[in-house]
C-alpha cells in the first residue's frame, strides 16, 4: 500500500466552517495540543496510542488494525521527526503543519472534534508557499481615502499570490457603496473583474436557501418545528434516526446529520463532485443514515442538512430551487445576477475559476443539493441583497429576511436561519462565507455599524482574511 492510498484512507471531508474570529486561537491552540501529543505518540513509535486519540468519524472510515498495519509498514519507516512548523489553520478548523523526517518532508493536516478528538489525519508531500508575484497586480482602487487604502492593505496580500487570479470587492458603509477589484477575470486577459463579474458564491447560498424556509414559515405554509418526516417519503420516513429533525435543525446546522452524505454516486467527477447527486441517492442515504448527535444540541455543519431543506422547499412550492430564488428573492430585489444556472446572457460575465493551486478547475453543477451551495452572484447583487438584510421592509420578502436574523442557537456557534454570529474586534456581524474548488466568498453586515463588506473570488483560496481585516480597519 502505497502512501497516497494510505492517505486516501485517513482523510476525511473538509468542513466548510465559518465560526468566531475571535475563537481561532483558541481552537488552534486545541488542534496544537492533539500535535502534540502525536508527535510524541510517533516518535515512540505506539501505533495504538495515535489511534485513542481518534473520533468516531475516522474510526469509521478506519479500523485500529488497518490503522496499525500502516503505521508500521508505511509511516514509522520514514523514521523520526526531527523537526516541524505550524503552516496554516484553514477555516478554524484544519491545522497544516510541516514535518521533517530523516529522509523526506511531509505535511501533515489536522482537524479535531468537539471533543478534541482528529476527525482528520491526512499526510501529504509538503508543498513550498508559492512565491508572491513580483509586479503589482492591478486594480481599480485609486487609494484615494483612507478607505481605499485600508481595502488595499487587506486585498494585496491575497491578490499578490502567484496562486489567486481576481477579487471584486464591495463595500457599504454609511449609506455609500464602494467598489474594488483586482486581477483578472481570466488569467492572462488583462481584463479587471467589475461589480457585474459573475462568481460562484458557494454556501452564501444556504442564506438565501433559509430565506424561502423564512418566507413560507411566515406564509402559514410551514413552521420551523415541522418534523422532517413530515415531507418525506413513506419508505425513508420509517428511518428512527429522522423522527427527530426539523425544519429548524436542518436550518441552523443541529439536526445530527452527517457534513455530507457517504452515497456520493464514485461516477462523478471528483472536481464536480455534487453534479450526479440526485434525489434518489438522498433518499437512499437518508433511508438508512444514523445521526451523529441529538437534534438541537450541538452544531455541526451540513451541507446534507441544507441540501435536504432546499429539497423540502422546492416541494412545498412545487418549483425547482433556482426558481423559488428567482420569484421569492432575486425577482423583488432586481437581482438580475444571481442564479443556479448560467444563461447565454449572463456567460460573458462569468469568472473562470482556479483551484488554490491556481490551476483551472471545473465551475460545480449540482442537482439535489442545490440549496447548499448552488447559487452565482456579482458583488452588485449582493449587495442589494446585504441592504434589505440590513434594513428589512415591512413586506413579505423583508419579514422573511428579518427572521432569518432571529438567534436560534448558540451553545457551540451563535446562528440564526443559515446565517452564523461571528465577533470581530468585539463587534457581532451576521455573516456567512463560501467556497468550491474554484471560488471563494464572503459576506458579513452589522446594521449598528451601518457596514457590510462583501469579497467574490474566482480562486479557491479562502478570501475569509481579506473579508475580516477590511472589516477591522472600518468598524
Amino acid at each position: 500500500m502505497k502512501i497516497k492510498h494510505f492517505l486516501s484512507l485517513l482523510i476525511i471531508a473538509l468542513c466548510t466552517v465559518s465560526l468566531s474570529a475571535t475563537a481561532q486561537s483558541k481552537q488552534q491552540r486545541r488542534t496544537d495540543s492533539v500535535f502534540a501529543l502525536v508527535k510524541s505518540y510517533y516518535n515512540d513509535k505506539l501505533a495504538d496510542s495515535i489511534y485513542s486519540l481518534t473520533g468516531d468519524k475516522f474510526r469509521s472510515q478506519l479500523n485500529a488494525d488497518a490503522f496499525r498495519s500502516v503505521c508500521n509498514q508505511q509511516l514509522f519507516p520514514l523514521g523520526d521527526i526531527k523537526g516541524s512548523s505550524f503552516v496554516s489553520f484553514f477555516n478554524n478548523k484544519v491545522a497544516t503543519y510541516k514535518i521533517i523526517f530523516g529522509t523526506i518532508t511531509l505535511q501533515l493536516s489536522m482537524s479535531i472534534d468537539q471533543y478534541d478528538k482528529l476527525e482528520m489525519f491526512l499526510f501529504q508531500p509538503y508543498k513550498e508557499a508559492v512565491a508572491d508575484r513580483m509586479e503589482k497586480v492591478a486594480t481599480s482602487n485609486k487609494m484615494n481615502s483612507p478607505m481605499d487604502i485600508k481595502v488595499d492593505s487587506a486585498a494585496r496580500v491575497y491578490i499578490q499570490k502567484a496562486s489567486t487570479a481576481g477579487l471584486s470587492i464591495g463595500v457599504l458603509k454609511d449609506g455609500k457603496i464602494s467598489f474594488y477589484a483586482y486581477g483578472e477575470t481570466v488569467k492572462g486577459n488583462g481584463k479587471l473583474p467589475d461589480a457585474n463579474t459573475v462568481f460562484e458564491i458557494g454556501s452564501i447560498s444556504k442564506t438565501f436557501t433559509s430565506t424561502i424556509l423564512a418566507y413560507y414559515v411566515n406564509e402559514g405554509k410551514i413552521k420551523l418545528t415541522d418534523p422532517i418526516t413530515k415531507f418525506l417519503p413513506d419508505s425513508v420516513k420509517t428511518n428512527p434516526a429522522l423522527k427527530d429533525i426539523t425544519l429548524l435543525t436542518l436550518s441552523n446546522h443541529t439536526s445530527g446529520l452527517a457534513r455530507m452524505p457517504d452515497n456520493l454516486d464514485p461516477n462523478t467527477d471528483e472536481l464536480n463532485p455534487y453534479k450526479l447527486y440526485d434525489k434518489k441517492l438522498l433518499f437512499a442515504y437518508l433511508k438508512t443514515c444514523k445521526i451523529n448527535s441529538v437534534p438541537g444540541e450541538q452544531y455541526a455543519y451540513s451541507n446534507l442538512a441544507v441540501g435536504l431543506l432546499g429539497t423540502i422547499l422546492t416541494q412545498v412550492g412545487g418549483k425547482t430551487y433556482d426558481e423559488l430564488v428567482t420569484e421569492i428573492i432575486c425577482k423583488p430585489l432586481g437581482m438580475k445576477s444571481t442564479m443556479q444556472h448560467i444563461t447565454a446572457e449572463i456567460q460573458p460575465r462569468l469568472a473562470t475559476v482556479y483551484n488554490a493551486d491556481g490551476k483551472a478547475t471545473l465551475s460545480w453543477d449540482f442537482d439535489a443539493l442545490a440549496p447548499c451551495g448552488a447559487l452565482h452572484s456579482s458583488v452588485n447583487d449582493l449587495l442589494l441583497y446585504v441592504k434589505v438584510n440590513m434594513n428589512p421592509a415591512n413586506d413579505k420578502l423583508g419579514k422573511a429576511l428579518a427572521l432569518t436574523h432571529q438567534i436560534t442557537f448558540k451553545k457551540d456557534a451563535k446562528l440564526g436561519l443559515a446565517w452564523h454570529i461571528i465577533t470581530i474586534n468585539g463587534v457581532e456581524y451576521i455573516f456567512h462565507n463560501g467556497g468550491t474548488y474554484g471560488s471563494s466568498s464572503f459576506l458579513a453586515f452589522n446594521r449598528d455599524k451601518n457596514l457590510a463588506v462583501v469579497v467574490l473570488s474566482n480562486c479557491g483560496e479562502t478570501v475569509d482574511n481579506v473579508g475580516i481585516n477590511i472589516l477591522k480597519g472600518l468598524q
